[in-house]
């Protein structure tokens, strides 16, 4: 391990990590970052989706080089049930600009193009490298971090905590809980390869840079709080499905076999037909929104990215807020360099102020409600889906039946799924309050 000291530590190379660092080395710090991977992007196979705003205010003109797939024009949502789905979609022309708001890539190579500019900037990287603990002063200031190779410690002014949801340093220091498995979501997703011209004619596209993105609610979490979707790339599909790590836990039902009841579901298996499966890939996202972020800042230390449960569950928004958390930590780090000031629990409030004043915090905040809410009420994920594709089927079949007993039958089925119709109201109600 290099003996010399550093300006700062970057514990990680996910988007948070590399954020952070290449904000820091452009700002002419002398950085360290270290990653546990064989290369950064090595443990990150799947498909991904990439919000170009959060990427363009560090490397403006990522667009030149960046190995993006393919840029998002039309977003459609479902609502599962065994058999069937109902959704809606929006598609947009505009999205067709020059520089587009949202693309897919795969995890692998974005971020070993992202550590690449890390490392121009004038970064350097150490991988196949484990930090196992941090290294305190005798007043408890971080002042460097050990790792499971010799030499013995590496100081730093500051470390910057980008380990991932389930970092252990931090846990093991103090600074973060241990995980509530209510908190966290375990995804299983697949990519499956088919020839771009496949692709671009099952999901009417006009040509191998436009895509679609598929976001699922229903029986494809078979009655626990998650998800499905699906991704299209150049020449692959992406294909998940995620719920709460508590839910797997009291289920017991495999995350694979989730995934393949998804993947042979009629609506969704045509959009596989003739693809091969290459890769399969489970991890772990951060789910507890604003209520479990953990303290972010101490004497000589920070956190960012997932390791802060900096994800927007609702939207389903995480490279974004990864990106920008790390981006607002270099900055704020930079800025205390340049003053000569120490990193600080009372000067790095620096960075809590920017947190706050971003969409970040404040988007967190708005919807720290969701998640007790969908835990508690898991009529949201089977009944209401099931309600929803019974009622349009009924609604679309012609059978003779006049359309005021069919509009009759489909809301005593409304009435006698959830016991009568105050329990309806409730159920609203309180996805209003959680809502607003």
């Amino acid at each position: 391990m290099p003996a010399e000291h550093f300006d700062a530590i970057v514990v990680g190379a996910g988007p948070s990590g590399n954020a952070a660092a290449y904000t820091m080395g452009k700002a002419g710090m002398n950085v360290l970052q270290i990653d546990r991977g064989e290369y950064p992007g090595s443990k990150n196979v799947q498909g991904a989706i990439l919000y170009a705003d959060a990427l363009e205010r560090i490397i403006p003109d990522f667009r030149e080089t960046a190995p993006l797939e393919r840029h998002v024009v039309e977003q459609r949502f479902w609502m599962l049930s065994e058999n069937s789905h109902t959704g809606t979609h929006h598609r947009s022309d505009t999205f067709n600009e020059e520089k587009p708001n949202r693309y897919t890539i795969l995890r692998a190579q974005f971020d070993k193009w992202f550590s690449k500019q890390v490392r121009e900037a004038g970064v350097t990287l150490i991988t196949e490298t484990t930090v196992t603990e941090l290294v305190k002063n005798e007043a408890g200031k971080v002042i460097g971090v050990l790792t499971d190779r010799e030499g013995g410690p590496v100081y730093a002014d500051v470390v910057v905590l980008g380990e991932g949801v389930n970092g252990l340093v931090g846990q093991r220091s103090g600074f973060r809980p241990e995980l509530k498995p209510q908190h966290v979501a375990l995804a299983v997703k697949e990519t499956h390869f088919l020839p771009e011209e496949t692709i671009r004619e099952r999901f009417n596209l006009a040509d191998e840079e436009e895509g679609v993105v598929i976001e699922v609610l229903g029986s494809v979490s078979s009655g626990m709080v998650g998800t499905g979707f699906l991704y299209t790339n150049k020449e692959s599909i992406s294909i998940g499905v995620g719920c709460l790590v508590a839910d797997f836990a009291r289920e017991k039902i495999p995350p694979y076999e989730l995934l393949d009841r998804f993947k042979n579901h009629p609506s969704v298996k045509p959009l596989l037909k003739g693809a091969e499966m290459k890769e399969y890939v489970a991890h772990l996202i951060p789910e507890g929104g604003y209520d479990a972020i953990p303290r972010l800042t101490g004497d000589g230390w920070l956190i960012v990215g997932d390791a802060g449960q900096f994800l927007n569950a609702v939207h389903r928004e995480g490279s974004n807020l990864a990106m920008t958390s790390g981006r607002l930590a270099g900055e704020s780090l930079a800025a205390l360099k340049a003053q000569g000031l120490p990193a600080s629990e009372e000067n790095l409030k620096l960075y809590r102020d920017a947190l706050e004043e971003s969409f970040v915090i404040k988007d967190l905040r708005k919807y720290r409600k969701i998640p007790r809410l969908l835990e508690k009420n898991r009529q949201l994920f089977t009944t209401y889906p099931a309600i929803l594709n019974r009622s349009m089927n009924a609604f679309l079949r012609v059978d003779g039946r006049d359309k005021r007993a069919k509009e009759a039958e489909i809301l005593k089925g409304l009435k006698t799924s959830r016991g009568n119709w105050l329990n309806v109201a409730v159920d609203m109600l309180k996805v209003a309050r959680a809502w607003r």
